[in-house]
């Protein structure tokens, strides 16, 4: 094979095309089972001649229109479509076996037409459906390498050649490189009319697009000759059929982007020239649609719709109604290279580019070098993380979901709990007046959800310190003080005021909101309420259905305290200000000191003629003139030094 000789992807020579197996090392699928462990029957022949199917177990042909043949079976297909979801083939009598335990028959089989080739037939789905070869896949070993995917994938010609050809050319639901080379033998078969492709370039205004011819016919007639007796010119491979462009004026000179990406990131811009770019926009995006619509019986007849375009200009092609091109159709391609400004040579050189086989010539024991450099690049994998086990056995905790109503009533509880928290009054009032039958009364248990440290809204004031909203609950709303704080209620001792004589005593498992008080006006109230109103609770009961409030406080029992208090207060000054009386007489009276002598300042004469310095002419700044920065610096901490030293004397002598 000459080094510089080419191929077409649509017309690979025969002798080429059967000595070719996969290159793709990472693309690789699982490795199969050795042939050993497979159930072979003892008729089948080995796959063991140059013309054999790399899927299918023990398939050889004698020539190519057997091995084409075989390639449009219902076995070769199934084999496929197993082999991708990562089962192991099945042989033809398995297959076989497998047909006859259907209800529905496989029919079909034997057909030859490019159509049925291509698709699969609803017997092979509801086969693969039947045998659960989806569901009982083999998982891939772990230490097999996966690199990133190429756009590119490379077969093998022994014994130093390399095709590779891209896999947008081909079809992009197969994931290893045995189903692309087969692909690739099966589109060597020409077609009537030959393979047509659509490409359609758009970037900056310019627009190219082109319907090309892209394999020769199947009837051919370049055996035929003229009228003039002359030998007809041979099809070339490829054809331009139809091809147009055109520009329209979309982007600003210099700054990229077009006026409708501009008008989105920032405001509307009301220049002339945006005027004339949105302008450009429409009628590009018209002409281009237009262009569609002459073209849509040759669109409609392309195995491949090439498109280069950005996110948003996208839409030109597919997204708008009455579109020509479905936004899902199988034949759309992007181009797997960098592309330049949309123009017809740039479409030429794309073509070609899509259309040329890519050849290279190394020998096997360079290729196994480059493999194995290859794969030591790679990253090895990371061991998954084991799953907790009560992960997979503890079933998630559902949240009930709650009906208007329940939603309802806990915003009411939720509102009612935040007033009483805050503490406010008035509000506190207002909403009662309003929402407390709806409630259940004063006394109705808070609910569980609320996760408070109470069970009534008495205790939740008590608690939380309010000591107008207890006053307000105990002699207005008549709240049971008696009522037992759950049992499960935690409150930490250091909240209490220890100084307090009517602390309540943490002895005996039964509390009440006495017990919940906090401080010593909360605990006042209810000892008042319980002077006040003696028969309306058993406000010293300790035993069930009493209060557990201590003792009682009356306004003469307050008055009295406050007349004690006042009394320690007088007695208290009065000691403090005979102890200050009596260290006035014991001190003896201080003789007074005489002061030293102020240090005069000499002030240094100026002469009454001459020149005068502004801001004064003293002799410390005229003697450091001219001299350095260090020299002055040192100068100033001399003379610091100095005053520091007589002000010491200076207090050493007042002592």
């Amino acid at each position: 094979m000459a080094p510089h000789q080419q191929y077409h992807v649509y017309a690979l020579p025969p002798e080429l095309l059967d000595t070719l197996v996969p290159r793709d090392v990472v693309n690789q699928p699982p490795p199969s089972p050795p042939r050993s462990e497979l159930p072979l029957p003892a008729a089948e022949p080995a796959a063991t001649s140059a013309r054999a199917c790399n899927i299918c177990l023990g398939a050889s042909f004698a020539d190519v229109d057997q091995q084409r043949a075989h390639f449009r079976s219902d076995w070769h297909r199934y084999n496929v479509k197993i082999r991708l979801n990562g089962s192991d083939p099945v042989t033809e009598n398995q297959f076989a076996k497998l047909v006859d335990e259907l209800d529905d028959s496989i029919s079909g089989s034997a057909s030859s037409t490019d159509d049925e080739s291509a698709d699969d037939s609803d017997a092979v789905r509801a086969l693969v459906d039947k045998t659960h070869c989806l569901r009982a896949r083999s998982p891939s070993p772990s230490s097999a390498p996966r690199g990133p995917q190429t756009p590119i994938v490379w077969f093998h010609s022994p014994p130093s050649t390399q095709l590779g050809v891209y896999k947008a050319v081909l079809s992009p639901s197969l994931p290893s490189s045995s189903a692309y080379l087969d692909e690739l033998k099966d589109i060597q078969v020409p077609r009537e009319g030959g393979r047509t492709w659509a490409l359609f370039m758009t970037a900056g205004g310019h627009f190219a697009g082109a319907i090309v011819r892209v394999s020769k016919p199947a009837a051919g007639d370049e055996s035929e000759v003229t009228k003039k007796g002359k030998q007809k010119k041979p099809v070339p491979d490829i054809e331009v059929l139809k091809h147009k462009t055109f520009h329209r004026y979309t982007t600003r000179k210099k700054q990229g982007g077009s006026q409708s990406l501009n008008d989105n990131a920032k405001s509307k811009a009301v220049s002339a020239g945006a005027m004339l770019r949105r302008y450009g926009e429409q009628a590009l995006r018209d002409d281009i649609r237009n262009l569609l619509q002459e073209w849509a019986e040759d669109i409609q007849d392309c195995e491949r719709i090439w498109i280069r375009a950005s996110v948003s200009n996208r839409r030109i092609f597919l997204d708008y109604d009455g579109a020509l091109i479905a936004k899902g159709d199988d034949r759309l391609r992007t181009f797997p290279f960098p592309t330049r400004r949309p123009t017809q040579s740039e479409l030429s050189r794309c073509l070609l580019e899509l259309t040329r086989v890519k050849i290279s010539h190394l020998t096997e024991e360079a290729l196994r070098e480059q493999d194995e450099a290859y794969l030591a690049s790679l990253p090895k994998p990371k061991p998954a993380a084991p799953l907790p086990p009560e992960a997979s056995t503890k079933p998630k905790e559902t949240v009930p979901r709650l009906s208007p109503e329940e939603q309802q009533l806990r915003d009411k509880w939720s509102r009612l709990l935040e007033i009483i928290h805050k503490g406010r009054l008035d509000p506190l009032k207002g909403f009662w007046a309003k929402e407390g039958e709806n409630l259940g009364g004063v006394d109705t248990p808070v609910p569980a959800w609320t996760g408070e440290k109470g069970a009534t809204l008495l205790q939740i004031a008590a608690h939380a310190g309010q000591e107008e909203v207890t006053r307000w609950l105990l002699e207005d709303l008549h709240a049971n003080p008696a009522i037992d704080v759950p049992t499960d209620t935690v409150v930490d001792a250091r909240e209490f005021d220890e100084e307090d004589p009517m602390v309540p005593s943490s002895s005996g498992s039964r509390r009440t909101a006495y017990d919940l008080a906090r401080t010593r006006e909360v605990r006042n109230v209810f000892r008042r309420c319980a002077a006040a109103h003696p028969d309306w609770w058993d406000w010293l009961g300790t035993e069930k259905g009493g209060a557990r409030v201590p003792s009682v406080l009356t306004k003469e029992m307050e008055e009295g305290r406050e007349e004690k208090k006042k009394v320690r207060r007088k007695g208290l000054k009065d000691r403090i200000k005979e102890r200050q009386e009596k260290e006035t007489s014991r001190a003896p009276s201080p003789t007074p000191e005489p002061e030293p002598p102020q240090p005069q300042r000499i002030q240094k004469e100026e002469p009454s003629t001459g020149p005068r310095r502004l801001g004064g002419n003293s002799g410390a700044s005229e003697g450091v003139l001219g001299l350095t920065p260090e020299m002055r610096a040192k100068i100033e901490r001399e003379r610091r030094a100095r005053a520091a030293e007589a002000r010491l004397r200076t207090l050493g002598g007042r002592r």
